[in-house]
């Protein structure tokens, strides 16, 4: 007779869904299709704003608790080197607050979706994380030209493309070492808006297994929020002009665009641009990253600020719409309450009739 399966054997498995990849090249939108898949949300979600109107999806708490942690290391996420930065000395310490916070955003919840782009280039604390929760991987990342990238960077942060697609090189190019080893799918962006079923089907062939919840319902769902409105900048634009930069740049595109293709494409082109960074840094690390991170601890106190108002906002007027809910529901059964009254009483009229008869 066969033994029976222990409780830890017989329990479900958990599975975190992580997207990884540059700022404004498209994880929120693949975030929010991941959640109406299936993959579960933070509990402190970042509300929307004038530059993100369909939503963030990510954890406020952990974007600010990553802010920090690269301040800490004296860089932050609008630093080229960011990816190349040493941990603090007191890590341990940083692991300790990162693992509260996860399960203070997640708790038990069996498919928890980690978005925050900060994760790609702190991708070594966070897989420590989700390792001592005991958590499965899937990495999604979206690809997007850079020059769309960087010029939503213009528009919200007033960057040169230049910045911004150094910026794209090493997010992709630290979100691409910190998943080899983890089931991943890349997913092009363009080609998501456009039809997003083929694309998704490309990347479960990639992952190894099907999205955890992706029936018809959730299809439609997500059909109404994927749209055309999302790519509100465009790739036009030649690599070329911007140099070396724009050289690595247009490498590190083309081996991203043929993975999302479920090929396998040469990692030369990674590697070469891998090496061009890690020059940069060694040339102008000294002056840009003290800047860079200098500048984050103000804003990062802002956004912690600006955060926290958001969000107890945002659940205001959700505690204010469920109680105007609550109201036209008592209301609706004050009205029938009188009328079962008034019902009642009619009928001890006709009763206290039938009996004087009698």
């Amino acid at each position: 007779m066969p033994d029976k399966p222990s409780p830890a054997a017989s329990a479900p498995a958990r599975t975190a869904y992580l997207v990884l990849g540059m700022h404004r090249s498209g994880t929120s939108a693949l975030a929010n299709l991941l959640a109406l898949a299936g993959a579960s949300l933070p509990r402190e979600v970042m509300p929307a704003d004038a530059h993100n109107a369909r939503g963030y999806f990510e954890p406020w708490r952990i974007a600010v608790f990553n802010d920090r942690r690269l301040a800490a290391a004296g860089t932050s996420w609008d630093d080229p080197f960011a990816g190349l930065a040493s941990g603090p000395a007191d890590e341990a310490d940083w692991l300790d607050e990162a693992r509260r916070l996860f399960r203070s955003e997640f708790g038990r919840k069996r498919r928890p979706l980690l978005k925050d782009p900060r994760v790609s280039v702190l991708a070594g604390l966070w897989r420590q994380v989700l390792a001592a929760e005991g958590l499965a991987v899937r990495v999604l990342i979206p690809v997007r030209h850079p020059l769309a990238v960087a010029g939503s960077l213009a528009s919200r942060d007033r960057f040169p493309p230049r910045k911004s697609v150094m910026l794209w090189c090493a997010y992709m190019l630290a979100a691409e070492a910190a998943s080899r080893d983890l089931p991943r799918a890349f997913v092009d962006y363009d080609a998501l808006l456009d039809d997003w079923r083929p694309q998704v089907a490309g990347a479960e062939a990639q992952l190894g297994e099907p999205l955890p919840n992706l029936t018809p319902a959730a299809g439609r769902r997500i059909d109404t929020f994927l749209s055309a409105e999302l790519r509100r900048n465009e790739s036009g634009g030649d690599l070329a002009a911007l140099g070396e930069a724009g050289e690595m740049a247009a490498g590190v595109l083309n081996w991203l665009r043929a993975a999302a293709r479920g090929e396998t494409p040469d990692p030369a082109a990674l590697t070469r641009a891998a090496g061009w960074l890690a020059g940069q840094k060694a040339l102008y690390g000294d002056l840009v990253s003290p800047v860079s991170a200098d500048r984050a601890v103000a804003r990062t106190a802002l956004a912690d600020a600006e955060g926290r108002a958001a969000w107890l906002e945002q659940n205001q007027m959700e505690l204010e719409r469920t109680l105007n809910e609550t109201q036209a529901i008592v209301e609706r059964l004050g009205t029938r309450l009188e009328e079962s009254r008034a019902a009642i009483r009619e009928a001890a009229g006709r009763l206290d009739v039938l009996l004087a008869g009698d």
